[in-house]
């Protein structure tokens, strides 16, 4: 028996002549966010859809908690919440009959879905807009009741498409709060704390009383940091899957952050250098990737290269590498 949750094994899907997944495999175990990253047209909106069965591979085994999605689609379907990218709630009902809509289709009795409903409204802090229509609501809150409403069935897997598109940072730290408290920490209903006897209502999956599975997609690398694994996808291709942290470690010792004006000199200077891979742009800086070992050649030389070329350098200096240096250094070595 295999502790994954989900098991996916070389997947295909084409669109024509168009390979928007390309052999991936995925396994992802209880309790773990696993991040699937890439930028726009990598695959990552196929790769989900094939894992909830709305979409059936070419080639490809997906089993999803001790189902086959080929053969047992609906069972899957049961063990799954699922937020897509778009909002997709009814925008002229109020956000519980939203959730209540989603509940019944599933088959929750009244006496089921009205004190889980409660229970994650509060849970992710909409309990005081229970009665306010779905299309009066913000962007964020938005994404809330897509969450709450995948969540009242008690998956236990969640897939997350970009659920923090087009928010603002304050509403994707509170959406990333959530997701990792569901799948870290016990929540239990107001029900379930007064009757030891009672049916659990808590957020975690009914069938083992621990965190939900979350497999969430972004292109965004500060969300794929506090991933616990994350899979690197470029034009339908896992081209690499790690811890962040075991990923960062592929450039230890090999990325340079430099400061200076004119930035577009420096950048030119830092290119031309022999032992340079790579200039990218971080805001006001430049990170330079440099080759195996030759750190301290480009900190001892680069100086007065970029003062030759009328430069002024305000630092130059060895940094930890960010997960978006590593996704630019493996997109470069898998290109074609």
């Amino acid at each position: 028996m295999t502790d994954y949750l989900v098991n996916a094994t070389n997947l295909k899907k084409s669109f024509g002549a168009t390979h928007a997944v390309d052999d991936i495999s995925l396994h992802v175990r209880e309790g773990e966010i696993y991040g699937l990253v890439g930028s726009d047209g990598a695959g990552k909106t196929t790769t989900m859809r094939l894992l909830v069965g709305a979409l059936l591979p070419d080639a490809g085994e997906i089993n999803v908690c001790g189902y086959d999605v080929r053969r047992q689609v609906e069972q899957v379907r049961s063990q799954i919440g699922y937020l897509s990218q778009r909002f997709s709630m009814y925008e002229d009902l109020t956000v519980l009959e939203n959730i209540r809509f989603f509940a019944e289709v599933r088959g929750l009795s009244q006496t089921e879905w009205l004190p889980r409903s409660m229970e994650i409204l509060e849970f992710v802090g909409l309990a005081n807009f229970k009665d306010r229509r779905a299309g009066q609501l913000s962007g964020g809150m938005k994404q809330k009741l897509g969450l709450a409403s995948a969540l009242v069935t008690r998956p236990r897997l969640l897939l997350l498409d970009e659920p923090t598109t087009g928010v603002d940072p304050v509403t994707r730290q509170d959406f990333w709060q959530l997701v990792i408290k569901l799948v870290s920490t016990p929540v239990l209903s107001a029900v379930e704390a007064q009757s030891a006897n009672s049916p659990s209502t808590s957020l975690h999956s009914a069938q083992d009383g621990r965190g939900v599975s979350v497999i969430i997609s972004t292109p965004y690398m500060d969300e794929a940091s506090r991933c616990h694994r994350v899979g690197f996808v470029k034009t339908g291709k896992l081209i690499a899957e790690d811890t962040p942290s075991n990923l960062r470690a592929r450039l230890n010792g090999r990325v340079l952050e430099l400061r200076g004006d004119p930035i577009n000199t420096l950048r030119h200077v830092a290119h031309q250098d022999e032992d340079v891979e790579d200039v990218a742009a971080f805001g006001d800086k430049l990170h330079v990737r440099v080759r195996e070992g030759k750190s301290d050649l480009i900190l001892s030389r680069l100086p007065d290269e970029i003062k030759s070329a009328g430069g002024t350098l305000v630092d130059l200096r060895v940094i930890p590498p960010a997960l978006e240096d590593v996704f630019i250094a493996l997109s470069e070595s898998n290109h074609d």
